[in-house]
């Protein structure tokens, strides 16, 4: 983009509307980590695109087939991802429990249509972990944003 004066100017910024489909989490995390790579921020490649793929599957699966918004953007220290839904579902977030070889057993049901094997909902604990700041805010009249800071080391 050209600023005024004719200079080119890269802000990378990313601010887009998709629809909450099961595709979004992976357009997002290609998304992301072009924008790292260009601003030379590659070390934070790993921790950024599980997180925002984690909270854009939240997103999705809050509001299946509405939309949702992801915002990217880098700041003087840090990168702020931002992800908003029109759910007013607050996020909860599951205890982390230690496994047992039970829990790693074969499931005979894994495969069938709508089966839970009760090992899901740890996504929250891993963006809190990967983190350096996260939180959420409701939006009016409906919705929420969920977002995280990652530093840049």
């Amino acid at each position: 983009m050209r600023d005024m004066s004719g200079k080119v100017e890269i802000s990378g910024e990313l601010d887009m509307c998709c629809l909450a489909a099961w595709t979004a989490p992976g357009q997002v995390r290609s998304l992301i980590e072009y924008r790292l790579a260009a601003w030379g921020l590659g070390r934070l490649v790993d921790d950024a695109v599980l997180i925002a793929g984690e909270l854009v599957a939240n997103a999705v699966a809050c509001t299946p087939e509405r939309e949702i918004r992801v915002q990217f953007a880098r700041e003087e220290a840090a990168v702020l991802l931002a992800v908003w839904d029109s759910s007013d579902a607050m996020p909860v977030v599951s205890p982390v429990k230690e496994l047992t070889l039970d829990d790693i057993e074969p499931d005979a049901r894994a495969l069938d249509d709508g089966h839970d094997d009760g090992t899901g909902g740890w996504g929250l604990p891993i963006v809190q972990a990967l983190s350096d700041e996260c939180g959420v805010w409701r939006t009016e009249p409906l919705g929420k944003w969920v977002w995280t800071r990652l530093r840049a080391r």
